[in-house]
C-alpha cells in the first residue's frame, strides 16, 4: 500500500508568512520603554538597618512606580518591570512601608514615611544612590 505525503500548497504557505509578517510590522514589536536610572540604597531606622520594607519611587510625572524590597541588611535596588531595574528620570516622591496589609493603623513607621510621605528623591541618567534614615519619633 502506498502514502501519500500531505504537503501544503505553497500559496497557503507564502499567504501565511505575509500575514506574520504584516502582524509584526504594525504594532507587535515590544512598547517603548522611558529612560531609566538604576537606583539603590540603605533604610535605617533609629540608625539600624530596617529589614523587609518596601520602598516605593512614584514618579511625580507620568510613568509607573518603580519598587524594591530591603533585605536583612536594609539594602534595596529598585526594579521598574518584572526584570528591568531602575526607575523614572525625574522627581519622585518616596515611600517606606513596613506593614503587609493595609490596615489603619498597622503601619509602625510614621505617616511622614508613607502614607503622608516627606521623602523624595530626583533620578538621573545611570546610577542613582539614595540612603534614608528614619527616625521612630
Amino acid at each position: 500500500m502506498r502514502t501519500r505525503k500531505r504537503t501544503m500548497p505553497v500559496g497557503r504557505v507564502a499567504r501565511g508568512l505575509c500575514l506574520l509578517g504584516a502582524l509584526l510590522a504594525s504594532g507587535c514589536e515590544p512598547a517603548k520603554r522611558p529612560a531609566l536610572g538604576t537606583v539603590t540604597g540603605t533604610v535605617t531606622l533609629d540608625g539600624r538597618p530596617l529589614p523587609d520594607a518596601l520602598v516605593l519611587f512614584t514618579p511625580e510625572g507620568p510613568g509607573r512606580t518603580a519598587q524594591g524590597r530591603t533585605d536583612a541588611d536594609g539594602r534595596y535596588a529598585l526594579v521598574y518591570l518584572r526584570d528591568i531595574a531602575g526607575a523614572t528620570l525625574g522627581p519622585h516622591t518616596v515611600q517606606i512601608i513596613t506593614a503587609d496589609d493595609e490596615e489603619a493603623g498597622a503601619e509602625p513607621l510614621p505617616d511622614r514615611y508613607h502614607a503622608k510621605s516627606e521623602l523624595s528623591a530626583a533620578v538621573q541618567p545611570g546610577g542613582n544612590a539614595f540612603d534614608f534614615d528614619l527616625s521612630s519619633r
